[in-house]
């Protein structure tokens, strides 16, 4: 490979690091006391017995799962597991209710299923707009279920169903790379006050 295409991925490869860079700038700027407010509700809701469900959708299902694990395994230190689960992970109830009703339903469905009042969803969506991620919100909010949601892109539909009472940690950025990357600065502050809270 020649010295020309080595300079020119090297600035390509760099140019990733400036953008994401300034992105997390731009959040911090706002998103920190939203994530203090996770931070409480979801040990409010832990501390009561209730517990934290996740879902979204291809990288957004991977960020549902690292968050679950962290919860249950542990973030920084040794510590009580923390009830949680990543809708994403049951390959039997995604593939069932996605051939008998729908692909949009299949979190709305495990929502219903195994969520109660005083739990917390936890739905990821860079666009804002994944339809079964929607339904889930929905369904979530109708049993009484705070929401925690992660987006970008400004926010897309699910800006518009979420109230005072819930959690909105819109990214400030279009491309989903960046969006994805700010996520899970935001997932690990959220890991990190609930430990802080809980048992420091």
């Amino acid at each position: 490979m020649n010295k020309e295409t080595i300079e020119r991925l090297r600035i390509r490869a760099s140019q990733h690091f400036l953008d994401s860079i300034a992105v997390k700038q731009e959040a911090e700027k706002t998103l920190p006391e939203l994530v203090a407010r996770g931070v409480m509700a979801m040990a409010q809701c832990l501390q009561s017995g209730g517990k934290v469900m996740a879902c979204g959708n291809g990288g957004s299902a991977a960020d549902a799962q690292h968050f679950a694990a962290e919860l249950i395994g542990r973030f920084e230190r040794e510590r009580q597991e923390l009830a949680a689960i990543a809708l994403t992970t049951d390959s039997s109830i995604l593939t069932a209710v996605g051939n008998d009703y729908s692909y949009d339903e299949i979190f709305s469905k495990q929502v219903r299923g195994l969520g109660k009042e005083g739990d917390i969803l936890l739905g990821i969506s860079t666009s804002g707009n994944s339809k079964n991620v929607i339904k889930a919100i929905e369904a979530a909010k109708k049993m009484g279920i705070k929401v925690i949601a992660f987006t970008g892109n400004g926010g897309g539909k699910i800006a518009s169903l979420l109230d005072q009472d819930d959690i909105h940690l819109c990214v400030p950025s279009s491309r989903t790379a960046r969006i994805q990357e700010t996520h899970l600065v935001l997932l690990h502050g959220l890991c990190d006050g609930v430990d802080h809270l809980m048992f420091d």
